[in-house]
Formats: C-alpha cells, structure tokens, sequence
C-alpha cells in the first residue's frame, strides 16, 4: 500500500467514529438526553486516544512520503500548514470563550486564559469546563511540535526507534504518575510522557506498515473475526480502565489493536467497512471533526441548565457553529495550507 502524499482513505470516516464517541460522552449528563451509559467505560476518552492514533499514522506518512519524494522534510514549511490548519479555529474559540468570560455569560479563571493560548491545558489542575476539551489539543500540539524535530534529528531510517522508545516510555510514565503524583492535583493529567504512546504506536504503524503488509500472520488480523475481537478487547479494556494495571498496561494494549484497525480500513477500504468510512456522509463528519471537537464543549455541557445546554439544541448549535467554523474560516485557510504543499 503505497499511500504517498495522497489523501490516506477511510481515515475521514474513523475520524467520525472518534467524534461520534466525543459528543455522545459529553452529552451523557446533559439536560433531557437519555442515559448513555454503555457499561463500556470512558467513550469519549476513547475517542480521543483514537484521534491521537490516526494523527500519528497520518503525519508520520506525511513526513515519510516528503522525504521519499525531496530527500529532505522541510520543517518551517511543516509547522507552517500545522499553523494554518489549527491555529485559526482555535484562537477564534478562545477569543469567543473570553468575550463571554469577560462579559459574564461564563465563568473562566486566569489560568485558563494563559495554558489555553500556549496549549498547555493538559498540564493545568481542574480546568474551567468551557476550555477543558483542549488538553487534548494541548497534546496534538506538542506532538507537532516534537515529532517532525526527532524524524529530521535521528533520519527518517530510524524513526521507528524513536517511535518504539515512546511506546515504551507511555506505561513507564503512568507508572511513575501512579507512584509520585498521588495525592498531587497532576495525578490524573494527561501529561505528554504519559499519554504520548498513543501517537507514537500510529507513528510506528507508519513506518513499518509497507513490511507488515507482507506477513502472513499480520494480514489474518484484517479478517473480520479479527478485526471484531480486537474491538471487543479495546472496550473490554476501557471497561476496566479506572484499575491501575489496566491504565498501566492496557492502554499500550488498546494502542496496538486501534494501530490494526486503521490500518485495517485503510488497507482494506474497499470491503463493505471501507465503503461505510468512505461514504461521502460519513467522511463529511471526518472532516468536520476538528470543528466540532472545538465547538462542542461549551453546549454540551451537563452542569448547566441554561437552554442552550438542554438536548437537543445544544447539538444543533454545536454542529451550527463547527459548520461556520469549517466554511468560514477554515476551508479558506487550508487554500493557502495547500498551496503550501507545492514549495
């Protein structure tokens, strides 16, 4: 599977699977929806450690594919599509959410104002509810930041080892987290060392998908029996996250069977799973995601009991604003993150 610098199919439509599991946590508690509880765990913790998965596959072959085609990975250019393509939905959010900070319409602290701008949330104790979402942004972030300076650093031959050292070092900080942060307000924070194997096991997923194609053993876990015991294991594993050796381990573990199942659909995007991700519906909510993780947090939020925090106009003026978001501001941003592409 030769993905290049192409657009990677199926990816759109797992990106609206990790949304879905997103809206669906948030809004279990919200004012007149019904009782979403799954008995399956965290799900919309869940969705956002698939998120990291998929963002670790796809910019690694991004990279990967620029090396290939220039023999070199330009980083100012890298950081400057990453710049154009989160920046500006981002900051527009926060200068809406501290407009109504200042106004009174809600109630943020200075803490949120200044780890919100650097995208440092996931290293803030008890965030305000309206910006608390962008710990996981805070983690992309540092992600783009330190990912592409390790592949040009190290050469791209050995950007598996750099991969596999942070996979390695995920369980290793939950560890250390559970041992010397009890007690502490960091104890449950995603800190980058400890939730950063996410992103990493989609990196190496990246690196050595082309060689893992060719073994036999590999490609009988694309087989549709696989495919639905590693996702029984992943929300078995959920379940019982709230266990220490179960968030020790178990999250290494839901990494690698989330790593398949993307390669999996991307591999395989043309079976009747492939044909569902790629549905043009399903890929248009993929592509909406970033919108609507940005946009959903403060609507969807269950200890209000203002009406635009009750089902259902809380989703409808979630999807309202990700929709103004995505067309108004950030599709005519990415014509400029294209034409980047070219240089």
């Amino acid at each position: 599977m030769k993905t290049g610098g192409k657009h990677l199919p199926s990816l759109d439509g797992l990106r609206a699977i990790s949304i879905a599991l997103v809206l669906l946590g948030h809004l279990n508690g919200t004012r007149h929806f019904f009782d979403a509880d799954l008995g399956i765990g965290d799900y919309a913790h869940l969705g956002v450690v698939v998120f990291f998965v998929i963002s670790g596959f796809l910019i690694t072959s991004l990279l990967l594919s620029e090396y290939e085609e220039n023999g070199s990975i330009s980083l100012k250019l890298f950081y400057a599509r990453r710049s154009i393509r989160i920046f500006p939905a981002s900051y527009c959010f926060l200068a809406c959410m501290f407009i109504l900070s200042f106004a009174g319409v809600i109630h943020l602290h200075a803490a949120d104002f200044w780890y919100s701008l650097t995208y440092t949330v996931n290293y803030l104790p008890r965030p305000s509810w309206q910006i608390g979402h962008l710990w996981s942004l805070s983690v992309e972030e540092q992600f783009y930041l330190l990912w592409p300076l390790a592949v040009v650093a190290s050469k791209p031959r050995h950007a598996p080892w750099v991969a596999a050292a942070g996979i390695i070092v995920g369980p290793i900080a939950r560890s250390a987290a559970w041992l010397f942060l009890r007690g502490t307000p960091y104890r449950d924070l995603a800190l980058f060392p400890v939730v950063a194997d996410s992103l990493a096991t989609g990196c190496l997923l990246a690196t050595g998908k082309e060689w893992l194609e060719k073994q036999g053993w590999y490609a009988r876990l694309f087989q549709p029996s696989a495919s639905l015991l590693l996702v029984a294991l992943i929300l078995l594993i959920n379940r019982y996250s709230a266990y220490t050796i179960v968030s020790v381990i178990g999250g290494s573990i839901t990494n690698i069977c989330l790593a398949i199942l993307v390669h999996r659909s991307v591999y395989r995007s043309g079976d009747p799973v492939g044909r569902v991700l790629n549905w043009k519906p399903v890929a248009f909510v993929g592509v909406l995601s970033y919108s609507l993780y940005i946009w959903q947090q403060p609507f969807l939020d269950r200890n209000s009991t203002a009406w635009v925090n009750e089902f259902p106009q809380n989703v409808g003026f979630a999807v309202l604003a990700a929709l103004a978001s995505y067309f108004l501001l950030e599709k005519p941003m990415l014509k400029l993150r294209h034409r980047l592409r070219s240089y």
